[in-house]
């Protein structure tokens, strides 16, 4: 009898393994919303790391996250460190391309709770109106842990539903900038 548990067991470990090596080998993610702000005034909020906290859905779930910043103040080679609850987790994000008004694209170095490195990027598209549309995407490739994980939970309805939040805050920021 325990024979066949073993080769049960063996054969339904097996069969696990194999289908979720067959889940997709990368994901992404993206959300949008139209803004009532000029693209210039949209891109300064994203363009600068020390912005974030403004609007940021992150920076909402862990008000006591320690941040730290290198380089320069805002577009490429601009850092931003994070050590917060399991929440936030720990890690760097770093701009690597920044066109003006246009696009930017961000290097995210996560330790916790999980390693890996991903990209953002958000794009900016001003009608004659002066409305921007701002799309915040995320991809990057699928471990096997991150293929496992993928079964249990949805990446995009999850880390989908912060962006929205973000881009909320980020508008209601952009529209409604503070008083000098």
């Amino acid at each position: 009898m325990s024979k066949k548990i073993i080769i049960a067991l063996v054969v339904i470990i097996g069969s696990l393994v194999i289908f979720i090596n067959k889940q997709p080998s990368s994901f992404k993610v993206a959300r949008s919303a139209v803004i009532e702000a000029e693209a210039a005034s949209v891109f300064s909020q994203v363009n600068n790391f020390h912005s974030w906290e403004q609007w940021s859905p992150w920076a909402k779930m862990d008000p006591n996250c320690k941040m730290t910043y290198e380089g320069p103040e805002a577009g490429v080679g601009a850092s931003a460190a994070w050590a917060g609850n399991e929440k936030v987790g720990v890690g760097k994000m770093t701009i690597t391309e920044s066109k003006p008004n246009e696009f930017i694209k961000i290097r995210l170095d996560f330790e916790k709770p999980f390693k890996g490195t991903n990209t953002a990027e958000f794009t900016f598209t001003e009608d004659p109106s002066k409305q921007t549309k701002v799309t915040w995407s995320m991809y990057g490739k699928n471990n096997f842990i991150s293929k496992a994980m993928s079964l249990l939970m949805n990446c995009d309805q999850m880390i989908g539903k912060n962006f929205e939040t973000g881009l909320a805050q980020l508008k209601t920021l952009s529209e409604n900038p503070p008083k000098q």
